[in-house]
């Protein structure tokens, strides 16, 4: 190969080491990845444990949380039979 062509090159840039306009970029692709991911989740009638936590820490501090299998099979039951305590 022609060392020439090598010369203006530039070593490949860890994903970490990215700055800005292509952060950004990335940035809000990932936020819209997750506002996708949600919303397919909700659609669909998915139950998301993460979610729940987050919701759980805001709105019931100090209550004991589920587990995840508590929460999937509460998710499930409230599901299926139409019951189940709504919240908020």
């Amino acid at each position: 190969m022609n060392a020439e062509l090598h010369q203006g090159a530039q070593a490949p840039v860890a994903a970490d080491d990215v700055t800005g306009p292509t952060r950004a970029w990335r940035d809000r692709l990932a936020g819209a990845a997750r506002v996708g991911r949600q919303a397919w989740l909700q659609i669909f009638g998915i139950p998301d444990y993460e979610r729940y936590l987050a919701h759980a820490a805001a709105r019931h501090p100090g209550e004991p949380l589920l587990s995840r299998r508590e929460f999937y099979l509460a998710s499930i039951d409230r599901k299926y039979t139409g019951r189940g305590p709504r919240c908020c």
